[in-house]
């Protein structure tokens, strides 16, 4: 295995737990609290802050070991998971141009990972 393709994974990982970290925070925002300090001093919304600690730790990682050209490129799979957690996770509609716009995106990857 490449050290650019195992640095690549970290990023990858930490663009997902990203991910998801954004998930928990939309969750806790939709909650009614009873007091305004709740909403940011909360389980749900500390465990968040903790993830994006770590994807962050897992992007500092990452630019040991990959060119600094890739990490944004591979940063845009985030697109593809939010829009993925929109849709299962808030039942949001996925309509054509989120469709068309998530097809340039992989597109771009797969470009630029074919060295274009």
């Amino acid at each position: 295995m490449s050290e650019v393709f195992r640095y690549s994974l970290f990023i990858l990982f930490g663009t997902f737990i990203s991910s998801i970290s954004q998930v928990l925070l939309k969750k806790a925002a939709q909650k009614h609290y009873d007091y305004f300090w709740q909403e940011y001093l909360n389980p749900q919304v500390i465990f968040a802050y903790a993830i994006f600690f770590l994807a962050t730790l897992c992007s500092v990682i990452a630019y040991r070991g990959i060119p600094l050209s890739l990490g944004p490129i591979l940063e845009t799979t985030s697109y593809l998971y939010i829009t993925y957690f929109g849709v299962k996770i808030f039942h949001e509609k996925m309509n054509a141009k989120k469709a068309a716009a998530l097809i340039l995106i992989i597109a771009g990857i797969v470009i630029y990972s074919l060295g274009g």
